[in-house]
């Protein structure tokens, strides 16, 4: 149990420090190996590699191809014209709302979250700018619209958090939608609210908005693409996976294409865009696998099957064992979908089974699983370094509000998804 333990410290210790989980997550899992007296060879080229390869097989796919979508969106101007239009029509006194509807249309849609932060940004600053609002509030503003609730809780969202569980519970994307709606509305307005409030304090405390230091951002080329046009392929991706109930792959591959046709006459980028959305999701893969291998180590370190029995017969239920699996996972690794891929597959059979057993609707499992997923956003989280290092800011700066719409809110809105489970509510 020690070997686990000083393992997952050193994990977070080093992912704080801004090592790449890539080399961390074997040395952590090389901890691991030695204090619990497996042979470390061992541990790295069958039970790492085997959970890394594991999650590559079965997610690349699905990373491929919605980091090639949302790059296409990005270059041909049609995300940046969804997030404008949507901004104009809140106004430019609501700045925070206009973020905030951006990156949760563009995140619910199916474009990579990543894509999402890169192109909410330039938007972002010249809202921010017009509202004199300071820069600080943006990374929360961007978390809170693309990492909270249009990744985690509402139902039918395209992204990978929301369909990993699908694998393990025999479940589909539009899972447990009551819950959804409400966590998600517990998180959309209570982090909406946090942010016009801190907006406010640092506004009357005479920090408005200032310019970010080093070379102006180059105004894009060409003309936007029409705003309907432009909503097409987002609605498509949504449509085709709820509606049409086809597989996420099939919904990004349509969401390709119509991209494609929709924007013809921007061509000559779709080669750069496809090359860069493939480089994007080999590192998302690539960084997220890591973090699962190391789960692998853990998996079959001689301690686990202790710690599998307390995690499954925890007191307050299933579902409680599940978040807090989740949680606690996904916060050591920094990843919301390494997280839930290590607990589902050390757990999720388990899991699955005691809720037919039980007579528990596995929709409940699925959604809870997504939740406290994303309720994990410490200061190591990858994600929230790449926010970081887009915006120019700082963990003193931002991560203070990033802390409550990220991981707080979120974290009450799991406890009420639940606190709906044990009265049925679905």
């Amino acid at each position: 149990m020690i070997a686990i333990i000083v393992g997952l410290i050193a994990l977070m210790v080093m992912a704080y420090l801004g090592w790449s989980i890539l080399w961390i997550a074997p040395v952590a899992a090389a901890i691991v190996a030695l204090l619990s007296g497996m042979d470390i060879y061992s541990a790295f080229t069958s039970d790492f590699m085997s959970g890394f390869a594991s999650f590559a097989r079965d997610f690349f796919p699905v990373f491929l191809f919605g980091a090639v979508f949302g790059k296409l969106m990005e270059v041909t101007g049609s995300a940046r014209t969804v997030a404008s239009f949507l901004s104009k029509i809140v106004g430019k006194e609501r700045a925070i709302l206009g973020v905030l509807l951006g990156a949760a249309i563009l995140t619910y849609g199916g474009v990579s979250l990543f894509v999402v932060v890169f192109v909410m940004y330039p938007l972002a600053l010249n809202l921010f700018r017009e509202a004199n609002i300071s820069r600080k509030v943006i990374p929360g503003t961007i978390v809170l619209g693309a990492f909270t609730f249009t990744m985690t809780a509402l139902p039918g969202t395209a992204q990978v958090q929301n369909y990993i569980p699908t694998q393990f519970f025999n479940t589909t994307m539009m899972a447990a939608p009551i819950m959804g709606i409400v966590t998600g509305l517990i998180m959309a307005v209570g982090g909406y609210f946090y942010l016009s409030y801190r907006a406010n304090k640092l506004t009357k405390a005479g920090e408005g908005f200032t310019e970010p230091g080093g070379e102006e951002k180059k105004e894009e080329e060409g003309k936007d693409p029409n705003v309907f046009l432009s909503f097409l392929p987002l609605l498509a991706v949504v449509i085709s996976i709820n509606v049409l109930n086809l597989e996420m792959l099939s919904a990004l591959l349509i969401g390709i294409v119509l991209t494609f046709i929709l924007n013809f006459k921007s061509f000559k980028k779709f080669t750069g865009a496809m090359n860069d959305g493939a480089k994007g999701a080999v590192t998302a893969v690539v960084n997220t696998g890591a973090a699962v291998g190391f789960g692998a180590v853990v998996k079959n370190a001689p301690a686990f099957p202790a710690i599998k029995e307390a995690l499954l017969n925890i007191k307050g239920g299933l579902t409680i064992s599940d978040a807090l699996s989740t949680q606690v996972l996904a916060m050591i690794t920094g990843s919301a979908s390494g997280g839930m891929n290590i607990t589902l597959n050390a757990l999720g059979s388990e899991y699955y089974q005691q809720a037919l057993d039980m007579g528990l609707n596995p929709e409940i499992l699925h959604r809870v699983t997504a939740l406290a997923s994303g309720a994990s956003i410490l200061p190591h989280n990858g994600a929230l370094l790449t926010v970081f290092a887009i915006t120019g800011m700082t963990h003193k700066d931002s991560y203070k509000d990033i802390f409550f719409v990220g991981l707080l809110i979120p974290f009450i809105a799991t406890v009420v998804g639940i606190l709906m489970s044990y009265v049925g509510i679905v």
